[in-house]
């Protein structure tokens, strides 16, 4: 189930934990992908928050927002880049693109094995993807005032198994929002203490949400062509016919084969 966009929008813009999460997160993203010159990236779900640093540097940016959940234009005051789409048809050519950034998509989804079976289409070879979900381990899953409360979430075996299912190749995994998802004034004027604590000793705090950054994985063509073994290397091979003698005079002007002279 899907959440609506409107509530997104206000959570993540207008309150002061939504903007912590906001910064949070999106600062996860920045140190895993610097820089993004000349590229593609998508976003998809509501993930047009963590894609601002890339709107200068980037090629083209799109934020995806799939049909149940609503669509608001992104970002304000500057040419619109949002996009309402169908959640497991995109309007995107295969292998486009070159980063992709699924937020408040995969754990609201339900038909999570089509969506990633799109992401994987639309990703271009060496193309990577982070899928940002909560963290079932976390405060966050279980708290309904913050949007990583709705939904399916995740352990980083489930998470990272299903990636695996749909050919895709896990390589690093992260977490993050440690602060409690509190709007009180405490907890928000703690934040960055609670933040670098969970990094230090992620083993005592877990993280609310959980972040896999994947590669898509292609498998090497097959078919009859390349199944069958080369039997004949170098091709079918003929025997030269055998050369004719050659006849010259002998003493007496008769024409002999010349290997009888000899």
């Amino acid at each position: 189930m899907h959440l609506d966009v409107q509530d997104l929008r206000n959570f993540y813009y207008r309150s002061t934990l939504g903007r912590a999460a906001q910064k949070t997160v999106r600062d996860q993203v920045v140190k895993t992908w610097p820089e993004a010159k000349g590229q593609t990236v998508v976003g998809f779900g509501f993930a047009a928050p963590l894609l601002r640093p890339y709107l200068k540097q980037a090629r083209r940016v799109m934020a995806l927002m799939p049909g149940p959940q609503g669509v608001i234009p992104w970002p304000a005051g500057q040419s619109n880049v949002s996009v309402l789409c169908e959640e497991t048809q995109w309007p995107l050519e295969t292998g486009r693109v070159d980063k992709l950034i699924v937020m408040h998509g995969l754990e609201v989804s339900d038909n999570p094995s089509e969506l990633l079976d799109e992401c994987w289409r639309v990703l271009g070879p060496g193309g990577r993807a982070l899928f940002i979900v909560p963290n079932r381990a976390g405060l966050w899953s279980r708290s309904d005032a913050t949007p990583f409360g709705f939904g399916h979430p995740f352990s980083q075996g489930q998470l990272e198994t299903l990636l695996k299912r749909h050919r895709f190749l896990p390589e690093h995994h992260f977490t993050t929002l440690y602060q409690p998802p509190s709007q009180k004034r405490f907890w928000r004027k703690t934040a960055a203490m609670w933040e670098s604590f969970g990094r230090a000793m992620p083993v005592i705090a877990a993280g609310g949400v959980l972040i896999v950054e994947a590669t898509k994985r292609v498998h090497a063509p097959s078919g009859p062509g390349l199944a069958q073994k080369v039997r004949k290397p170098l091709g079918v091979l003929v025997p030269k016919p055998k050369a004719k003698p050659v006849s010259v005079p002998d003493h007496a002007g008769e024409l002999v084969d010349a290997d009888r002279v000899n």
